[in-house]
């Protein structure tokens, strides 16, 4: 194969692998360094390669798979909650974006990471049951219980209650304004009794160290950071990350955060928070 058509089958699917290996490792920056560790296995391939996509779909699940042994490592240790580095609708230059929301990947953390593979090839990406059998190594019917597992474990976090854009707007500005005024009776009326709040600063800056639930305690976490406040925390941008709505702000201590909410029957049932700095080079790279 010509050098210049292996640059160019691979440009034309690295939107497609970055998408999947961003969804498989739940980071930005790893996936694009999986992507990056690619190219050299695809431009050292030899002879002609019938579907160059198939071929790299193999190559990139392959390293992900790698990764994510380590991965799983470092999240045992990892401080306070752990919170997949979040994607900003904003930021889709690559076409990264899908109907893959925050919370299905937080419940794909559940899966073994061939279940995971599994799922995303076969359930979101549509790859052929064969095809799958044949990136992963294994029989197909053995695929076919693998994604059939996961498909269960997550049938919960699937998408099943979409927001327009001026109600998600609505929603996110009405939790902002209520949040940092400690206003109680706003918070009561658009939070579920059953609301939690995770919150991820990786050890790296002040966050919650345990999940926070329950209507009361949220409650009253808010109401007493409003009391702490020494300033009223900034909001720069209403966004969707990950398929959630949700905002960039500056919040306590001069930190940057992404705040994502995922709402059911107009109630914002969990808050996703990253204050990470780590997890937000991209944020602050868009917002230059």
């Amino acid at each position: 194969m010509p050098p210049d058509q292996h640059l160019a089958d691979f440009k034309a699917q690295r939107p497609r692998l970055l998408r999947l290996a961003y969804r498989m490792l739940g980071s930005l920056s790893e996936a694009e360094d999986v992507v990056q560790d690619a190219w050299p296995r695809w431009a050292a391939v030899n002879g002609g390669v019938d579907v160059p996509a198939a071929y790299l779909t193999r190559i990139v699940t392959r390293l992900c798979l790698d990764q994510l042994k380590s991965a799983r490592v470092r999240r045992e240790e990892y401080v306070g909650a752990w919170l997949p580095e979040p994607l900003l609708q904003q930021a889709d230059e690559e076409g990264i974006a899908d109907d893959v929301t925050l919370t299905l990947m937080m419940a794909m953390e559940r899966l073994s990471p061939l279940e995971r593979a599994a799922f995303l090839l076969h359930d979101i990406f549509e790859t052929p049951l064969n095809e799958v059998a044949l990136t992963l190594d294994r029989d197909p019917a053995a695929v076919r219980q693998l994604a059939s597992r996961a498909r269960r474990h997550v049938s919960e976090a699937r998408p099943r209650y979409v927001l327009s854009p001026e109600s998600a707007s609505q929603l996110v500005r009405a939790f902002h304004e209520a949040s940092t005024k400690g206003d109680l009776k706003m918070l009561s009326g658009i939070l579920a009794d059953e609301v939690a709040v995770f919150s991820d600063g990786g050890g790296r800056v002040l966050a919650f160290r345990n999940v926070v639930r329950g209507m009361d305690r949220v409650l009253r976490l808010f109401q007493g950071l409003a009391r702490k406040a020494a300033y009223r925390p900034q909001l720069l941008r209403t966004v969707m990350i990950d398929g959630l709505p949700g905002f960039v702000s500056v919040d306590r201590g001069a930190v940057l955060q992404t705040t994502a909410l995922e709402v059911r029957d107009g109630k914002i049932t969990a808050l996703y928070i990253v204050r990470n700095p780590d997890k937000l080079r991209h944020v602050e790279e868009m917002l230059v």
